[in-house]
């Protein structure tokens, strides 16, 4: 196995989100596999590798970094990375989808949704395309102790509507916890919750790219919550409305406010099979990422500074290579005509 480079900007400060927790976590089980570690590139840190260093000290030393794979994340700074380390090993690790820009099929593509792996199943169809969802740890479970939050929503990534709307007109009927700072257990949170409410489609929306997986309304119906959600980029590899689940933001404030209240009042928690949480639990993760590895150390071992030399190489699906097939479809049904 090649070593890993996890490439972050930073590793906490201004960088601090979800999207840094899960790779950080991914690091963590790819330790369990291989020798990995976190090179940053924007901000230096203490004991830790920094990109400019690493491709400086290879040039001088003359140091081959076949050996190495290089692990991108940060969706808005793909573009630039790809570009700076297309003589390397690459591969890129993608939560959200729809930042706009494209990669070479040299670079494989593991994707943490079944959504993501849709649509660079579409935007990249000749490279290696891998999903591996990201982890729930196990402390995420249900405790089954008594629930004396009946409503609990967080802050960040919450509509107006959820905010604005639904959350005062809750306030009036029932026990309704926001959180808008830190939580340092957030599965002892999650188990003193009756509802979990979860509405990120309008945050994503200006965004301009799609919700990457939803971690925590997973964690969530893992400790027993009942989930009323947006259905929203990755969110729908899991949510199934009606059955595990409750769509939020349906028709009406008056709606979505009975069907809270009706859920709230009944106090059963959720219980899902083990099965169904087996997806995304340690074990199983591992068990992808070591194939996944396996495949790609095969595929780079056939490559050359992280670029096919095969001259039978598929055409990649360019912006111009669509214009011209459109242009010869068009042109097809023109001679037909004739």
């Amino acid at each position: 196995m090649r070593k890993l480079y996890f490439l972050l900007p930073g590793t906490g400060g201004k960088f601090a989100c979800g999207g840094l927790w899960a790779e950080l976590k991914t690091l963590s089980l790819a330790q369990q596999i291989c020798d990995a570690e976190v090179v940053t590139y924007r901000q230096r840190e203490k004991e830790t590798l920094f990109l400019d260093d690493v491709l400086q000290q290879a040039n001088l030393s003359q140091t081959n970094l076949s050996q190495v794979i290089f692990v991108m994340s940060w969706g808005f700074d793909v573009p630039k990375l790809a570009k700076r380390l297309q003589r390397y090993h690459t591969i890129y690790h993608a939560h959200s989808a729809g930042y706009g820009f494209r990669l070479p099929s040299a670079v494989p593509i593991v994707t943490v949704s079944r959504n993501s792996l849709g649509y660079w199943g579409q935007r990249s169809p000749h490279a290696l395309l891998y999903y591996l969802p990201n982890q729930i740890g196990n402390e995420f479970r249900n405790l089954n102790q008594n629930r004396d939050i009946d409503v609990l929503v967080q802050a960040r990534k919450s509509s107006e509507y959820l905010m604005q709307q639904l959350i005062p007109a809750l306030q009036s009927h029932c026990n309704v916890y926001v959180v808008n700072h830190y939580v340092e257990d957030l599965a002892q949170l999650f188990n003193r919750a009756k509802v979990y409410l979860y509405d990120s489609a309008e945050y994503w929306a200006q965004q301009g790219v799609s919700e990457g997986f939803g971690l925590q309304p997973l964690e969530a119906m893992a400790c027993g919550c009942q989930v009323f959600s947006s259905i929203n980029g990755g969110l729908s590899d899991y949510l199934d409305p009606g059955f595990n689940c409750y769509k939020i933001a349906a028709h009406s404030l008056n709606y979505d406010l009975q069907r809270i209240l009706a859920i709230a009042q009944q106090n059963q928690p959720l219980a899902l099979p083990d099965t169904f949480l087996a997806e995304y639990r340690t074990d199983n993760i591992l068990s992808r990422l070591r194939l996944i590895l396996t495949e790609i150390n095969q595929f780079f071992d056939q490559s050359s500074h992280g670029r096919s030399v095969d001259a039978q190489a598929i055409k990649e699906l360019t912006q111009s290579r669509i214009l011209q097939l459109k242009a010869k479809r068009l042109l097809q049904k023109l001679q037909k005509r004739r």
